[in-house]
């Protein structure tokens, strides 16, 4: 594997962990708060985010970033590689029949996720290598550790 797809999967791992945690945890308030489907991919999505976002914006931070730059190289790093997985993740779900009514206790609900964001995280990847063969998304990332030498 060269290593703009080795950075393309690295990056897309990165991406992965954030949507997962956020997934994951939308899921769970929105079970706990008794949301419907609709609610608990809102919530889903906007956590994926959050923390797709706050997991780059805090390894900047430490490479050295201020605020501002750290936001904007966020949103630049993740944009794409985030909506591409939550459409492909949340897509997914939608049509396994039975999995927006599976329950934290149902074991559907875990495999559904599972493979989901497996899914997901596959035709990420391909998105992340044109993105960084272009200079764009992790690549800027990449580059910004490179400067600053961690």
């Amino acid at each position: 594997m060269n290593s703009s797809w080795r950075m393309a999967a690295t990056a897309t791992l990165h991406c992965l962990t954030g949507c997962a945690v956020g997934e994951v945890l939308g899921m769970v308030l929105a079970t706990w708060w008794g949301w419907g489907n609709a609610g608990s991919v809102v919530l889903s999505v906007v956590l994926a985010f959050f923390f797709g976002y706050l997991l780059t914006f805090s390894g900047v931070r430490r490479a050295g970033l201020d605020v501002p730059t750290a936001v904007r190289t966020a949103l630049a790093a993740d944009t794409v590689s985030i909506l591409t997985m939550e459409i492909v993740d949340n897509g997914f779900l939608v049509l396994w029949p039975g999995a927006m009514d599976a329950t934290l206790a149902d074991i559907l609900f875990w495999i559904s996720l599972a493979a989901s964001l497996a899914i997901a995280f596959v035709v990420t990847v391909p998105v992340n290598h044109w993105m960084i063969g272009r200079g764009k998304g992790h690549a800027v990332v990449h580059e910004m550790h490179e400067h600053s030498g961690h």
